[in-house]
């Protein structure tokens, strides 16, 4: 018994080292105060400042439109893109292009991207930044489908063709229902992903079409205030939502799909 604890103790402190910040910062969302730094007494006071505040919920809004488009592109296209990798027989080779993007430093892809669109003469804006996002948000989907489709059985797809289905068909009524928990754990985390991401979106965005990261990056730099941990504390619950969902559907991805075989 006495051993059992002492293993757990590593367990629970590197979860105190890792969350105490994230706890902290709840906290002093609801200081009355005026300091970030010292609770003052509990009030929901800033969650009314930051409703009032129109630079955040015009950066809001700018994300809002980003993270849905570019999450909706994104289950598109990497949905496409892992079911026509899982098919070819090159799919090592394919898997590792297909999750660069996911790999690649944030800052490189950044620039690379605002490269590329100097020399298409695209001009920034919110398409821009959901392009952009769209291009990793893509390899994260790819990767959830991708292993939904790893548990799925292919002898269903060969009977469909088998009595005469049109491969659309299949695809619509065989491939697509059974990928289905994969494809909503990536598209809720392609979501979250787009909500949080700065870099991109700093070096992507025209200045006038700030995303909410971007707005807090400016309010930041001159000293923190009570309304950033109220507007953080919202992310955090947004972000927290999503990738429990998206972690939920992932367990049936990989334990409540039928074994493949053959």
């Amino acid at each position: 018994m006495r051993h059992r604890l002492l293993v757990k103790v590593p367990f629970w402190l590197t979860y105190f080292f890792l969350y105490t910040p994230v706890v902290v910062l709840v906290a002093m969302s609801f200081s009355a105060g005026d300091s970030p730094y010292a609770f003052e007494g509990f009030s929901p006071r800033w969650y009314g400042e930051l409703a009032g505040d129109d630079e955040i919920l015009h950066g809001l809004v700018n994300t809002l439109i980003v993270a849905a488009g570019s999450a909706a592109l994104s289950t598109v296209l990497g949905t496409l893109l892992a079911v026509g990798a899982g098919r070819d027989r090159r799919s090592r080779l394919l898997d590792a292009v297909t999750l660069l993007p996911a790999v690649v430093p944030d800052l490189l892809l950044a620039i690379g991207l605002l490269v590329f669109y100097a020399a298409v003469q695209l001009t920034l804006g919110l398409h821009s930044v959901l392009l952009a996002h769209t291009v990793f948000g893509t390899a994260f989907v790819a990767a959830l489908v991708r292993t939904r489709l790893a548990h799925t059985d292919p002898s269903l797809e060969e009977a469909s063709r088998d009595l005469g289905a049109t491969p659309l068909t299949t695809f619509v009524r065989i491939t697509l229902p059974s990928l289905a928990p994969g494809v909503a754990a990536g598209a809720l985390l392609a979501f979250t992903l787009s909500v949080d991401e700065f870099v991109i979106a700093f070096f992507t965005a025209a200045p006038t079409e700030p995303t909410l990261p971007v707005v807090v990056y400016s309010m930041v730099r001159f000293g923190v205030t009570p309304e950033i941990n109220a507007l953080a504390t919202l992310l955090l619950a947004v972000s927290f939502t999503a990738v429990v969902a998206a972690q939920r559907l992932s367990r049936t991805t990989t334990h409540g799909a039928p074994e493949a075989t053959g």
